[in-house]
């Protein structure tokens, strides 16, 4: 089911947290690895966003005919979705794992209670906090910097939003007829795409370039070297695509991602008589996942169900249905992620007092 937190219980491996990376390269780095808090400005920019979209979104809506769908629903469709996006879940933090173990040796329970808490901090927190989340909690298992896996975290999400704009362009090719926004939205979105996947492969190869102008920007020399520390640390993160390997096997761990998403998500909506097929639920995934990275408020609200309304009936899916559809499916996601992410949280107090109580 896609509809969670970051579009994305059967019986999965069992994992323990063990704290990982006893042997991990020490990388350290100068600059301030705090969070901080989103300013007034955001707020009320996700505020704004969140309103007017659900605004659009909800205009003309039968809420008598969405209650209707909803009870009528077929819950082992939805069961059986949520079943699958847990999977989709574990996957997530084996392909988190391929970039951490460039410089570490992480266990997989260790990256997977990790990934589930961050994903409970994106659905309950603002700004994406959920990644410094997660962040926060392996460095704290090992001798990396919060910067560097902050940065894998982060480069992670950008080859996903790469991955969601070739999906959505190749699906706009196949699909007709379909609105010509659609198609306006596809080629804007590519040409972001390429640039992003150009970043990736050109940065790290630019080391000494960023040094040079990093040196000769007139800043106080405590802040050109936390500048200098941090630019570091961006561009190790990135460097772990350069192996031929990681990046093969991160690669196909995408593609076996959302293809699992997808399914997923075509099994959920058949809860709702929704026939969808599978170019519009990887065009419906490349929407939700694209709009996440707007400003939003906790939870994404508005703008999933926006996407949804505005994505789905150009192909023939009532307008009531698919808002019906997304608002089961978001809260079934958050509750699974929920679930997850308080016991990956247990488990992570718990290993460290054990680490503790040993020293």
């Amino acid at each position: 089911m896609s509809a969670g937190p970051d579009c994305g219980a059967s019986a999965l491996p069992e994992v323990l947290l063990i704290p990982g990376a006893p042997e991990a390269q020490t990388v350290e780095v100068n600059a301030a690895e705090g969070g901080t808090r989103p300013s007034p400005w955001y707020w009320i920019l996700a505020g704004g966003l969140a309103a007017v979209l659900l605004y659009y979104a909800l205009r003309g809506v039968e809420w008598r005919r969405v209650w209707q769908i909803v009870l009528g629903a077929r819950w082992q469709y939805l069961a059986a979705g949520a079943a699958m996006s847990v999977i989709n879940y574990f996957v997530r933090s084996i392909r988190w794992r391929v970039l951490l173990n460039a410089r570490g040796h992480f266990r997989v329970g260790t990256v997977f209670w990790a990934t589930m808490a961050g994903y409970m901090g994106n659905s309950f927190l603002p700004a994406r906090a959920g990644e410094v989340v997660r962040s926060f909690i392996i460095s704290d298992q090992s001798a990396l910097s919060k910067t560097y896996v902050l940065t894998t975290a982060l480069t992670e999400r950008l080859m996903d939003a790469i991955a969601l704009v070739l999906c959505g362009s190749v699906v706009l090719l196949q699909v007709s007829p379909k609105p010509a926004w659609m198609d306006q939205v596809g080629r804007s979105t590519a040409v972001i795409a390429a640039l992003g996947a150009l970043m990736v492969v050109v940065l790290p190869h630019a080391e000494g370039l960023i040094q040079k102008v990093l040196r000769r920007t007139p800043l106080p020399g405590g802040m050109r070297d936390r500048l200098l520390g941090f630019a570091g640390q961006i561009l190790l993160g990135l460097r772990v695509f350069h192996h031929a390997g990681r990046l093969l096997s991160f690669t196909l761990l995408t593609v076996l991602i959302w293809v699992m998403d997808a399914v997923s998500t075509m099994v959920a909506s058949r809860g709702f008589e929704i026939h969808m097929t599978f170019p519009v639920a990887l065009l419906l995934l490349a929407g939700m996942g694209l709009g996440s990275a707007l400003p939003a408020t906790p939870g994404y609200v508005g703008i999933y169900q926006f996407a949804a309304v505005t994505i789905l009936p150009p192909f023939g899916i009532d307008r009531n249905a698919a808002l019906a559809y997304i608002l089961v499916a978001q809260a079934l996601g958050y509750a699974v992620v929920l679930v997850l992410g308080l016991l990956g949280l247990y488990r992570i107090r718990g290993a460290r007092k054990a680490r503790a109580g040993g020293r």
